[in-house]
């Protein structure tokens, strides 16, 4: 039996690790004395490997099949959009949003214009306002693109683990207290309804 070592961020030496744990507010230390590593990684955490650089890869046979399951089908979404973890721009509403129109109205327009994935805050999810998939956060999609903007989003913890690692954070948001602006890089306290629309004539501009 060999331990796992999950959601590793940093590696210390040949068997110290370092991840994140309580929603990234505290980085763990972990030393594992099993020979072989069973590690998952936050893939956000690191730079991608330079060619030449890339760890061996070992092929290995696949256990004998007990025939306990068997294969249907697959039913993939189309993706109209980038792909939320892999994204470069993301734009994610919150509960400020009050419903999905205004989800489609306001935060989708944005993220076509720029290229960008949707993303959402948990409790815009909780509240119908948008799909599972764009969750952002500890219990939804770890994202580390290279521009991120939280529009209508408080900032809670859960979330704040789950994109805080971005290049550039630009928040929008109608209370200047709200926990958001203590990671953004750019902040803007104003009503998202007036200051999305203005952004989009600036962009149309362009």
């Amino acid at each position: 039996m060999l331990m796992q070592i999950s959601d590793m961020i940093s590696v210390l030496g040949p068997d110290t690790f370092e991840r994140p744990v309580f929603a990234g507010n505290v980085i763990e230390t972990v030393r594992s004395k099993d020979a072989k590593k069973v590690i998952t990684v936050r893939t956000t955490a690191f730079q991608p490997v330079l060619a030449g650089d890339a760890a061996p890869i070992e092929a290995v046979a696949p256990a004998a099949n007990p025939g306990l399951t068997q294969f249907v089908s697959e039913d993939l979404p189309k993706m109209e959009r980038p792909e939320l973890t892999s994204a470069h721009i993301v734009v994610s509403g919150g509960r400020a949003l009050q419903s999905r129109d205004n989800f489609k109205s306001v935060i989708e327009p944005l993220a076509d214009k720029l290229g960008a994935a949707v993303g959402a805050s948990r409790a815009a999810v909780d509240a119908g306002y948008a799909p599972n998939d764009w969750q952002v956060g500890q219990t939804g999609k770890i994202v580390a693109p290279d521009l991120y903007m939280a529009i209508g989003i408080s900032g809670a913890i859960q979330h704040l683990a789950g994109m805080k690692d971005s290049r550039v954070i630009v928040a929008i948001n109608n209370d200047a207290e709200a926990p958001i602006f203590s990671v953004a890089d750019f902040g803007l306290v104003a009503d998202l309804y007036t200051a999305v629309p203005e952004l989009m004539q600036e962009l149309s501009k362009s």
